[in-house]
């Protein structure tokens, strides 16, 4: 059978250097959830819950009834958000501002079909959480900025800022003001300075 393993086989979507750099991301399949607010919130967290139950329904099928057509065994991606603002006239940066669509890529087997499929299932098993808030969709980040961002959420800022002079200096445009990051630490178990994400957002050539 099959195996894939994005830490192995997708090195340069998840383990860019610390360092900024420019690399073309194709497009892939994800479970999406969309909201708004403090990621520090409850709804976050919920949605986030929402993500990973659908993600491990289909992860462990194997081991049921349900096993989707060209299964084969994989490791569930990290969790991954597309961040923006409310209201693009506030100067000051307010985590209540913030809008968000998180998301887990899925690996190719999984179709609109098993997606519905795994979404009803998992429906009857979760009544905490809304799974109709969740979406599949393909999304395409193509020509991007990408760096590996060692430490707090807090610090982000000034690597988005090396991101943006290395833009600059290689003749590219950074597209707008939104941008995506993908988790690879549970801040949970790792220590702050520790932790690991990628920060990425799009760029067009000048």
């Amino acid at each position: 059978m099959k195996k894939y393993d994005y830490k192995v086989d997708d090195k340069l979507e998840y383990f860019p250097p610390t360092h900024p750099t420019i690399t073309q991301i194709k497009a892939h399949n994800y479970i999406c959830v969309r909201g708004e607010g403090n990621p520090n919130g409850e709804a976050f967290g919920l949605d986030v819950e929402i993500l990973y139950a659908l993600s491990y329904a289909i992860k462990m099928s194997y081991k049921g009834e349900h096993i989707p057509l060209g299964y084969f065994e994989y490791t569930v991606f990290p969790l991954e958000g597309i961040w923006d603002v409310k209201d693009k006239t506030l100067k000051d940066f307010n985590k209540d501002n913030l809008m968000y669509t998180i998301m887990i890529r899925q690996p190719e087997f999984v179709t609109m079909e098993v997606f519905e499929k795994f979404k009803t299932l998992t429906k009857l098993k979760k009544k905490n959480i809304d799974i109709e808030k969740a979406t599949f969709e393909m999304i395409e980040d193509g020509w991007c900025c990408q760096m590996m961002h060692i430490g707090s959420f807090d610090d982000e800022p000034a690597s988005f800022g090396q991101m943006e002079t290395y833009v600059t200096k290689q003749g590219y445009t950074r597209l707008d003001k939104t941008h995506r990051e993908i988790y690879l630490s549970d801040p949970r178990k790792t220590d702050v300075n520790k932790m690991k994400t990628v920060l990425r957002f799009k760029v067009k050539k000048d």
